[in-house]
């Protein structure tokens, strides 16, 4: 890949390309022979399937007179039958269960879809299977059943959603995702600054190894930075902390001080991951862990639907200290991290990675398009000005001098006909998008979510990091009861500042 030397005598380096670009091109993957998910090869699926629940499916409508059973290894099985809706119906088919002994775990009735005088059942019960079929006969023998059959797509706890990809469902799973690298930080191509320095590459290693051994819930190890890494990250610190007052949205301006006092953040000194970690914890909920080189856009989303962001700790080498050919941690630190500590910012994160779950291949890829050029590269209005808010330009000079200058072409951010847009990666962009705000950027991706295919909808349980699937009754009510203690909270202190004010 050919780079453009830096010009001389000026700090400000010619297009090329950024670090983000490489991690959600798929053309750059294509052209290594790597598709989207490359990283998901089959002898590198670790673990046990992610469990998924009991969903209630569809009736068959041939076969209204069969009894089919469907048992699983712990005695679980699963029927739907059809009652004439009439008073004492139910009841007498509940007398059975209790009689035959068989539990009910669960029961959900429903208006039948096929007649309007029936109402369908459905029943999950813990029997064996010699016991369920005598329970079957007795219903038939003493109740008015119009049909009898068990779904053919009720899954068990434990089984996959058929032509859904994996996707971690507790963010301790994310461990495989972060170890699953496509191209690992030691593997430089031969345009790269550091190619031909054994010790660098050697230095890069050692940063593949701190984070191949990092698992979640350990403490993040401590870097001590080289004198060259320290100087090398100063020159980047400094240029650039000359435009943010002119260059960068208020947020962002925000949270550089705070980050300034709390974990370092200093010209003369490369902050921990550890403290910036425990930093945006307390911020906004939203934790880094240490990668090894380049994730698929996949495994990369999964990260963020956590609250998790994968950062390098790798510096840029030091001959060429404005430019790099990936992501390195001054473009994490001082791209990344200051947003990240904003809520509103870290929820529009979030939900980008949260639509990725489960989602197909091209859906997976337009929703990186968007992160690209949001997260990465997107502007937003402030004070009838534009300001940066992506990543990409906020650790880069020249392109952040170049998408607020009269030369760029802006349009606005519309998910629907971004995500078609070509992310370059050898130049700045043929165009930037912006946004009045992260809340609209949000709500736009919102919507835009809910034109990915899957059978099923996600809900992140903060208390337990883990992630729901919402394909059944019991599912939703499980969230509607949280929702339900929010809201009571919330009347609450409604009631009580009308109270106060005399209202």
């Amino acid at each position: 890949m050919a780079v453009s030397p830096l010009k001389k005598g000026r700090l400000e380096p010619v297009p090329r390309m950024q670090p983000a670009m490489m991690m959600f091109s798929s053309k750059y993957w294509a052209r290594r022979g790597l598709s989207l998910d490359s990283a998901m090869l089959d002898q590198q699926r670790v673990g046990a399937p992610a469990s998924r629940r009991p969903s209630f499916g569809p009736i068959d409508e041939k076969s209204d007179r069969d009894t089919r059973v469907q048992e699983d290894e712990s005695g679980k099985t699963t029927v739907v039958f059809a009652l004439k809706n009439e008073v004492g119906c139910l009841v007498k088919a509940l007398r059975l269960f209790q009689e035959k002994g068989v539990n009910l775990a669960h029961i959900e009735s429903r208006r039948s879809k096929r007649r309007a005088s029936e109402v369908e059942i459905y029943a999950d019960c813990n029997c064996s299977k010699g016991e369920f079929r005598d329970l079957v006969q007795h219903l038939k023998l003493q109740l008015s059943i119009s049909s009898l059959t068990s779904p053919e797509n009720t899954l068990s706890e434990e089984e996959e959603l058929d032509g859904v990809p994996w996707f971690p469902r507790k963010i301790s799973e994310l461990d495989q995702c972060a170890h699953r690298v496509l191209m690992y930080g030691t593997e430089l191509d031969a345009d790269h600054p550091g190619f031909k320095d054994t010790v660098y590459r050697q230095r890069r290693k050692y940063f593949v190894e701190v984070a191949m051994n990092y698992k979640f819930g350990l403490p993040i190890p401590r870097i001590e930075y080289t004198p060259e890494e320290v100087k090398t990250w100063g020159v980047v610190f400094r240029e650039l902390t000359k435009l943010y007052p002119t260059h960068a949205c208020r947020e962002y301006l925000k949270n550089l001080p705070l980050l300034t006092k709390h974990c370092g953040y200093r010209e003369d000194n490369i902050p921990q991951l550890e403290d910036v970690s425990n930093f945006l914890r307390e911020r906004s909920g939203f934790m880094v862990r240490p990668v090894a080189g380049y994730l698929s856009p996949r495994d990369f989303l999964a990260g963020l639907a956590y609250r998790v962001f994968n950062c390098t700790q790798y510096v840029r080498h030091s001959t060429d200290p404005l430019y790099t050919p990936e992501p390195d941690t001054c473009h994490e630190l001082l791209g990344h991290v200051p947003l990240l500590a904003d809520p509103k910012f870290a929820q529009f994160s979030q939900e980008i990675g949260l639509a990725s779950l489960g989602a197909l291949d091209e859906d997976v890829q337009k929703l990186a398009t968007c992160y690209f050029f949001t997260i990465e590269f997107g502007l937003c209005k402030q004070e009838g000005q534009l300001r940066a808010y992506g990543a990409g330009l906020l650790s880069s000079i020249g392109e952040l001098k170049h998408a607020l200058s009269d030369k760029a072409s802006v349009k606005m951010f519309e998910p629907k006909t971004t995500c078609y847009q070509e992310c370059l990666i050898t130049t700045f962009q043929d165009v930037y998008f912006v946004s009045e705000s992260f809340e609209e950027a949000k709500e736009q991706m919102r919507e835009f979510a809910k034109t990915i295919q899957r059978p099923f909808s996600v809900y992140y349980n903060p208390y337990t990091q883990s992630v729901d699937l919402l394909k059944d009754t019991r599912s939703i009510e499980n969230v509607v009861q949280d929702l339900r203690s929010d809201l009571t909270t919330v009347c609450d202190a409604l009631a009580k500042m009308n109270k106060y004010l005399g209202i």
